[in-house]
Order: structure tokens, then C-alpha cells, then sequence
């Protein structure tokens, strides 16, 4: 090998590590800019979160009664269908409540952590006997 092929070697290498610097720092930019608007959303939640912890009455039930009431017909049907397997938006429209997408993830995020009942399937929730 000789001079003219090393530097020729080295150069292309200098050029290889010099576009993997520039793919780095791109990306550095990008989790940066999606780093301050996760941050911003944490303030924002927590914010919210002070704000109706304060407008809340002491001592009182943090659930809203409208949300007790629809779990309490949730566990209803459950306790009146032993057997049968419910996907949380069946739920929903066997009760008439709303079938939006956040109404439907929030009954399925409580049904899954309760204890009385299994998860047949995916999606779907039974009583457990």
C-alpha cells in the first residue's frame, strides 16, 4: 500500500464518520425538540392536576358520581352475564354510553385492573367464577 491509498482510505473513513456526526446530531436536535414538548405536556398536566385538586372538596370522593354510576352498570352487567365475555365498547353501547375512543379506553383501562373479572381473550372481559 501506498501513500496516495492511505490518505485515500483515511479520507473516505473521515467522510464516513463525518456523515454519522451529522445523523447524530439530527437526531440529538429531534429528541431534543420532543423532549421540551414532553416536558411541557408534564407541566401541563401537572398543573391541571393541582388546579382540580384544589377546586376539589376536602374529603370527598375524587370520582365523580356520573363516573360511579357508569361503573356501577358496568358491574351490573357483568354480575347479571356471568359467563359471557364483554369487549369494553360492547359495554358501552349495551348502555347506551358514549363509544368515542377516550370513553372506550377509560372503561378498559379500569376493567382491566379489576379483580373480579379475567380476560378471555384479548379485548374482552368476564366475570371470574
Amino acid at each position: 500500500m501506498n501513500v496516495t491509498e492511505l490518505l485515500a482510505g483515511l479520507q473516505a473513513q473521515h467522510d464516513e464518520t463525518t456523515a454519522r456526526a451529522s445523523e447524530l446530531r439530527d437526531q440529538i436536535q429531534h429528541l431534543t425538540a420532543a423532549l421540551a414538548e414532553t416536558e411541557a405536556r408534564l407541566a401541563d398536566l401537572a398543573t391541571t392536576a393541582k388546579v382540580i385538586a384544589d377546586l376539589a372538596p376536602a374529603g370527598g370522593d375524587p370520582d365523580l358520581p356520573e363516573t360511579n354510576t357508569a361503573y356501577q352498570a358496568i358491574v351490573n352487567v357483568f354480575n347479571q352475564h356471568p359467563d359471557q365475555a364483554f369487549r369494553a365498547r360492547e359495554l358501552h353501547e349495551l348502555l347506551n354510553m358514549p363509544t368515542d375512543e377516550a370513553s372506550v379506553n377509560i372503561a378498559r383501562s379500569r376493567l382491566a385492573r379489576q379483580g373480579f373479572l379475567t380476560q378471555p381473550g384479548r379485548g374482552r372481559y368476564q366475570k371470574r367464577t
